[in-house]
């Protein structure tokens, strides 16, 4: 049986200095299962999987949008067959 998941992939931009702290607080959401530093543009590069897209959109607005430190989020989205 295949089973479909929503996957986003959310690249972060930060407050300059806050970039440890919005990483850590990253890793605390189960949906995000990679998150990896960047340089350029943005500052982070988190992949989430979850059921649909509308949990994606969930996670996305209820707790990454939340954290303090982050000032804006650009989501992709896909799905895993």
């Amino acid at each position: 049986m295949v089973i479909n998941l929503a996957v986003g992939f959310v690249l972060i931009s930060t407050v300059p200095g806050k970039e440890h702290q919005v990483y850590n607080e990253l890793l605390k959401i189960k949906e995000i299962v990679e998150l990896h530093p960047l340089f350029g543009e943005f500052d982070l590069i988190a992949k989430l999987e979850t059921k649909d897209f509308t949990e994606l959109g969930q996670i996305v607005i209820d707790k990454i949008r939340m954290i303090d430190g982050i000032l804006d989020t650009k989501t992709l989205t896909g799905i895993k067959m």
